[in-house]
């Protein structure tokens, strides 16, 4: 053997390498918590007064002003080293980097479990929305099957939860909801507030400054709404909405409601709305399963993706027609499932995209037909988002534990990159970051309670040169396009109308000749008979004049013989 041969010549050392999985080590953050102590004797550190009078007096001390002298040059000359090297120095910054030849990947960061032994759904994540605080994540959790075999041997858990991407052994804060939440955000104007909606229908207002709890990290609501004047339905997305003290909020459910409310008094909602295709004619009555919400695209329009599939547009400022409500497509546009997450395009806030059923949607509000359709993916769809940094990249998770990345920027026909991140179904989808920054961090969600944390690369995180505006010009060419095709669709159907018609009338026209040529014929018939009546007529009147002559003239003839 050669291998043999070649080791035992030159004396090398056989050597073997072996890989096992061990079971998975639970590690648990500790401190020692220091009370304060080294005080005299007569002086109580936790009184106010005396702390402060035996402060003055060591501050007159002649020893304390020494022993401070004589350690500033020592804390200085620390600084000094300290300053020395910056480690986080970021080297050519401010440089333009082009990542578009980097081939598309993603690393896992970390892994955050449900700490329950019931393992339940991740129904929604939310990203802690101030970019300088730590990095935090809001999770909720929820059963969403309807009478689920869990429930008989154990009931449902109420926690959600928010974790720290720096430890996720244990959840940072533990939210205690009376029903478990569906979704969960924080408030962008107050980060230590955040509103949820609950499987019974109820919205639960918290406040982590204040947790009314045994313990630090458990947090109660600081004030929810009433059950008789809530949603009868899970609650299955809330935002937060643009106002003066940053306390309304807006919910849509299932039961055909969409919500509004304030925080500071949830024993009502301030304005509601039902979610009908038609109000005037008594239209159909449409199920709420997601909601979108974004004040650059006008403080009073909402976008809201139905559980029959069909995408309806509110604008407040046009209650008049229809309450407000545009419906759109409702033909072969619309989702064949429900719509499980819809939001605009960060770059562009008039271009929104719907995921459903096999395939991710991208429509404007101008048109009411989609103007871009991915291909059908080979599972099915459960939730997607857009990057908050790439204006032509979104993400899309399926049922089979996958999230497939689409880089329209590249390409618009296949898939950019495909992760796979679980064998469980994936539920729910979030990116960190903004406009400006992030980009990098997604937090995906499964219905074992597991939300993964991945990280991208700079190819799919950092915007390259031009591709705003040149997203912006394919989704303007798409929507020309859309446009042509309805208008031709408008004159084909027009001149179906005008050839139907004109069918219509040639046929009428005939008829009317047949009619009357009918009418004809019957008169020339009625003719004939009239005069055959009358010929009759004329040879029984001239048989019966004829027939007394000859008796007469019979007789004569008789008399002569």
């Amino acid at each position: 053997n050669f291998n043999v041969f070649f080791n035992e010549r030159f004396h090398l050392p056989f050597r073997s390498e072996h890989e096992a999985n061990t079971e998975r080590l639970v590690t648990k953050s500790s401190s020692m918590r220091h009370m304060e102590g080294g005080w005299p004797k007569d002086v109580d550190f936790t009184e106010q007064s005396d702390v402060s009078r035996f402060r003055k007096k060591a501050e007159k001390d002649e020893d304390y002003k020494g022993s401070v002298k004589a350690l500033g040059p020592i804390v200085a000359r620390c600084m000094k080293q300290v300053n020395t090297i910056d480690i986080y120095e970021e080297y050519f910054e401010g440089d333009n980097v082009d990542h578009s030849s980097e081939p598309p990947s993603a690393k896992g960061l970390a892994v955050f479990r449900d700490p329950n032994e019931v393992k339940r759904t991740a129904t929604s994540i939310n990203w802690h929305p101030d970019p300088s605080a730590p990095v935090k994540l809001a999770v909720s959790y929820s059963i969403l099957n309807f009478q689920d075999s869990r429930f008989a041997n154990s009931r449902m858990p109420q926690q959600s939860y928010i974790w720290d991407v720096l430890n996720p052994n244990m959840p940072d804060t533990e939210l205690l909801p009376p029903s478990p939440l569906c979704c969960l955000r924080f408030n962008p104007k107050n980060t230590d507030s955040l509103v949820g909606g609950s499987y019974n229908g109820l919205i639960t207002f918290y406040d982590l400054r204040r947790s009314g709890a045994a313990t630090s990290k458990e947090t109660l609501p600081f004030s929810t709404s009433v059950i008789e004047k809530s949603h009868h339905d899970p609650v299955y997305d809330v935002f937060w909405i643009n106002s003066k003290t940053g306390n309304q909020c807006v919910s849509v459910s299932t039961d055909g409601q969409m919500l509004w409310w304030d925080t500071r008094r949830l024993s009502e909602p301030t304005d509601s709305l039902q979610l009908c295709t038609d109000v005037k004619s008594n239209g159909q009555v449409l199920g709420g399963s997601s909601l979108e919400y974004n004040s650059e695209a006008g403080p009073s329009k909402y976008l809201i993706g139905t559980e029959q599939g069909v995408v309806l547009m509110v604008n407040l400022k046009n209650r008049k027609q229809n309450n407000g409500i545009t419906v759109f497509d409702q033909g072969p546009g619309k989702h064949h499932g429900p719509i499980y997450s819809i939001q605009r395009n960060p770059a562009n806030s008039k271009c929104f995209l719907t995921i459903g059923d096999w395939t991710a949607r991208i429509w404007m509000e101008d048109l009411r037909t989609p103007i871009m359709t991915t291909k059908y993916h080979s599972s099915y769809l459960t939730s997607g988002c857009w990057s908050p940094t790439r204006a032509g990249v979104f993400f899309v998770t399926r049922m089979d534990g996958v999230v497939d990345i689409w880089d329209y920027f590249y390409r618009q026909n296949e898939v950019a990159y495909s992760h796979k991140v679980c064998d469980s179904m994936l539920s729910s989808i979030a990116v960190q970051g903004t406009s400006q920054q992030g980009g990098k961090l997604v937090a995906m969600g499964d219905v074992t309670g597991t939300v993964s944390l991945l990280e991208l690369c700079e190819s799919l995180a950092v915007p390259q040169a031009n591709e705003r505006k040149a997203i912006d010009l394919m989704f303007e060419r798409e929507m020309k396009q859309e446009k042509n095709l309805e208008a031709r669709e408008r004159e084909l159907r027009r001149q179906r109308a005008q050839e139907a018609e004109g069918r219509n009338k040639d046929a009428q026209d005939k008829k009317d000749a047949k009619d009357e040529k009918m009418e004809a014929l019957l008169r020339k018939v009625d003719a004939d008979f009239l005069a055959m009546i009358k010929e009759a007529e004329d040879d029984e009147s001239k048989a019966a004049e004829s027939s007394p002559m000859e008796g007469a003239t019979q007789d004569i003839m008789n008399e002569e013989k």
